[in-house]
């Protein structure tokens, strides 16, 4: 039959002909087809199908022959518009909706389909739960689906319903419906309790492994993946390429570039073929770790290389510092999409180059791209970083125009710390307000923008109203806190915190918090309990500590204790410029100058220079940098001249000794 049916496409080219005309096989094969339904034609048509225009052509037949009662016929169309990649799951549905009585098959075919689609999981839930309604039992080969747009919707209370419902039908012994309980669990960021239902499969396939090790892998839980990987051998089952994109995954969360080499060299020995995603996966991997010739040899090596491989190497020279590199890669790339055009701008953001990231951001919607919620978070920090709130403030009209329901939650967030970074703390303190669903991050970012205006009475407000709403802070929030304290000068609220942080919450104390009491004791003078405290640390005091303490000396004139500080800190940071510098300006406060002379001499000495300091200003929307004598300006010439008379002018009008 099947050798018959291959030449419906010869008989169909001849159809005009007379049969005594084709060709004797052809004709004989004709006589046969006779014997033949239109149905079964129609149905062998349809499993060929190559475009939805086909498929509609196909569709208009049935309805001629009426075929349009025929559900087994309705089914493959059904199944064709919903699940394949040309197809179209509107149409399906819309011929679904006028079928009396759907079988069990064309509910599958649209939980399928609406499961696989960016827009559909909540649509396949519906679906499931219309399925029950009409009294079609599922099979195995429905709850797969459904648990994944579980997993899509975040819903965990409906994938645990759908495990009791496989339970009492008799289907979760089958492996696919493990398989995809496991990776609804591993989604659900449950990974012990995936782990448990793994365990339990008696029958383990290699989806199992992989779901397992994968699971692990995103959960940053490297050496459970390796450890299971190990067993998956002793199994005697095969890895494949998602096995070992999913270990690479693992070392470069891990930046464990030793075991990432093994797996590399164990990929090399077995003689497995690296398709193109594995070879993306190991350039990834040693990107991440700082191996860049590595990584620029795999780039080398692979034949045909797409956007994630460009982008991956630009990324790995981005975090590796070489920005230039980067750029010079980006600007070769053949083909770009909005996740290259993000990893250049966030290597410049990270390696503090804000007004390039301004200009990039211009340059990709020159091209035609357009940003996302990920592009527009970055610019937002460039902006609080510079404080431009004009761009900032496009952004946000931008933002409101492109969500127009509800902004989402990171890129709130973002426009929160970029309003309050650019002393619009009301505005920030708005939007908060408006967000509805709060995370931990959103709290933690308005207690922090407080902190840093010096609001430290509204931060505590905003801390208690946090803990009556019953969310539970992190080490990130005691930073705030503490720091809205040391900047208001809370001294007793500050040491009360401190303590509650480790009885109350049992978060121990991290080096930050320990900067931030010594701060806060440093400012209210009460030096020795400060240098106490860092006597008590379990940590080494870094320089943020001693700057800390130093930055106290000045404050209060202690100039003879900021001496014996310092003779300590050169020991430790014999090149930190910014506490020789502190000291200096202690001394010259204090009419020290012999002192004074004597530190810049040994910051000669030993070769230490003081780092240059960018400052911002806004001039008609528009941010411009300087530094101290800065040269870079084409204005230089003018602006200087200027600057002397201005300089000559006070002299003349202030009081000698007082200037």
């Amino acid at each position: 039959m099947s050798v018959i049916l291959r030449l419906l496409t010869v008989v169909g080219s001849h159809r005009k002909c007379h049969a005594t005309t084709l060709p004797p096989l052809t004709f004989f094969f004709t006589r046969q087809l006779q014997s033949f339904s239109s149905q079964e034609i129609l149905h062998y048509r349809l499993q060929r199908c190559s475009s939805m225009a086909h498929l509609k052509l196909l569709h208009a037949h049935i309805v001629v022959l009426g075929l349009s009662q025929e559900n087994f016929t309705l089914g493959k169309l059904i199944s064709f518009a919903a699940v394949d990649e040309r197809g179209d799951i509107d149409y399906a549905a819309l011929v679904f909706n006028r079928i009396p009585q759907p079988n069990r098959f064309m509910f599958n075919s649209l939980i399928r389909g609406y499961s696989n689609g960016s827009r559909g999981p909540s649509e396949a839930i519906a679906m499931y739960r219309e399925m029950l309604s009409s009294g079609v039992s599922p099979n195995e080969f429905t709850l797969p689906f459904v648990l994944k747009a579980c997993a899509v919707e975040s819903s965990h209370w409906l994938s645990t319903l759908l495990h009791g419902h496989g339970i009492k039908l008799g289907i979760c012994s089958h492996v696919c419906v493990q398989n995809a309980l496991m990776n609804a669990l591993i989604g659900f960021r449950m990974t012990s309790d995936a782990r448990k239902l793994f365990d339990e499969i008696d029958e383990k396939s290699l989806v199992s492994w992989n779901s397992m090790i994968g699971g692990y892998s995103r959960a940053g839980q490297t050496m459970e993946a390796f450890n299971l990987f190990r067993r998956m051998k002793d199994s005697r089952v095969g890895p494949d390429e998602i096995t070992f994109v999913s270990l690479l995954s693992a070392c470069s969360q891990a930046r464990d570039s030793d075991l990432g080499m093994l797996v590399h060299l164990f990929i090399e020995m077995t003689g497995v073929q690296a398709d193109l995603i594995l070879r993306n996966a190991l350039l990834d991997m040693y990107g991440k770790c700082g191996h860049l010739d590595s990584a620029e040899k795999i780039f080398r090596q692979t034949p045909e290389k797409n956007v994630i491989s460009w982008t991956s190497l630009v990324t790995a020279y981005a975090r590796n510092g070489c920005i230039k590199s980067a750029r010079e890669l980006f600007a070769q790339m053949p083909i770009r999409n909005a996740v290259s055009w993000n990893s250049l701008i966030s290597a410049y953001l990270q390696n503090g180059h804000f007004g390039e990231v301004l200009s990039l951001f211009e340059e990709m919607q020159d091209s035609g791209f357009i940003p996302d919620e990920a592009t527009l978070a970055t610019v937002l920090s460039a902006c609080a970083q510079i404080g431009d709130m004009a761009i900032g403030k496009r952004i946000h009209a931008y933002a409101c125009e492109t969500n127009l329901i509800a902004l989402p939650i990171a890129l709130a967030n973002s426009l929160i710390a970029m309003y309050a970074k650019c002393g619009e703390v009301a505005t920030a303190l708005d939007i908060f307000r408006e967000v509805q669903c709060k995370n931990l991050v959103s709290w933690n970012i308005a207690m922090g923008c407080l902190a840093l205006q010096g609001c430290g009475a509204e931060a505590i407000e905003l801390f208690r109203e946090m803990e009556a709403l019953g969310i539970q802070p992190d080490g990130i929030t005691f930073t705030g806190l503490l720091t809205a304290c040391s900047h208001s000068g809370l001294i007793n609220l500050g040491r009360y915190y401190f303590e509650r942080m480790m009885s109350v919450h049992s978060i121990p104390p991290e080096i930050e918090h320990y900067a931030c009491m010594i701060d806060l004791l440093g400012r209210g003078g009460l030096l020795e309990e400060a240098i106490m405290l860092v006597g008590t640390m379990p940590m080494r005091a870094d320089i943020v500590i001693w700057g800390s303490l130093l930055g106290a000396c000045r404050i209060h004139k202690f100039a003879e204790m900021g001496r014996v500080l310092l003779k300590q800190l050169l020991e430790l940071l014999p090149h930190s410029s910014g506490l020789c510098v502190l000291l200096s300006n202690l001394y010259s406060e204090a009419g020290r100058w012999e002192d004074r002379r004597k530190i810049r001499k040994i910051m000669n000495d030993i070769g230490v220079a003081k780092c240059d300091a960018i400052s911002y200003i806004e001039i008609d929307g528009l941010v411009y940098e300087f530094m101290v004598d800065d040269r870079r300006s084409r204005w230089s010439n003018s602006i200087y001249p200027v600057l002397d008379r201005l300089t000559d002018h006070l002299k003349l009008e202030v009081p000698s000794g007082t200037l």
